[in-house]
């Protein structure tokens, strides 16, 4: 007579709304982690380069290095303020937000260099080294755009390249090219790439 065999119980099987559930939760971040920062504002970076050659033409008629700094503070801040919310407006265009991972890497590569170029700042203007300030100013807007650029558009790296190559020119020129420098980085190429950027990548 065969024996009989207790009965195994069998494993419990999830329920089919948390399995659908877990695996969106894991396309959409794997979606995510894919998506390029998209946000990066072509007219906002064409705002920003012509305020840079108002900056720039003010600067010239300037008598003295604070004179002149104040000039390029203020644009500085009128600039940055165009940026963030030409950035945040162009997300929310496309329905998506300054909070996602994309945006959040990008900002987070961005930021660093521009931390340490105001902190240089104060450093070489107190020290009377005013004249290394454009390059100083183009090399690290240059790198921040190249890193946080890393996970955007093409455009935005490629635009971080030619910031870094001006500062390098910036650096080893004669000092009174460095009022015009900073106009050919922070408005000539700002103008140029804003409407490439524009024109590929809506707005």
């Amino acid at each position: 007579m065969a024996s009989i065999q207790p009965i195994r119980e069998q494993p419990a099987v999830p329920a089919l709304h948390d399995r659908a559930m877990n695996d969106l939760s894991f396309i959409r971040t794997t979606m995510e982690r894919a998506t390029s920062f998209t946000a990066v504002p072509g007219w906002g970076g064409v705002a920003m380069g012509i305020t840079a050659i108002a900056a720039t033409a003010i600067g010239m008629t300037q008598n003295t290095p604070a004179a002149w700094l104040r000039v390029w503070l203020a644009e500085a801040v009128v600039a940055g303020s165009i940026g963030a919310f030409a950035m945040a407006r162009k997300a929310r265009a496309a329905q998506g937000s300054m909070l996602s991972r994309p945006a959040r890497r990008f900002l987070l590569s961005y930021t660093p260099p521009m931390v340490v170029g105001a902190l240089l700042t104060f450093v070489l203007f107190r020290g009377g080294l005013a004249r290394a300030l454009p390059g100083t100013w183009l090399l690290l807007y240059g790198t921040g755009v190249v890193t946080g650029g890393a996970f955007s558009v093409s455009a935005v790296p490629l635009m971080g390249l030619c910031f870094m190559a001006v500062g390098a020119v910036a650096l080893v020129a004669p000092d009174a090219w460095g009022n015009w420098l900073l106009g050919v980085g922070f408005g000539l190429l700002h103008i140029i790439f804003g409407l490439i950027i524009a024109r590929r990548h809506g707005g």
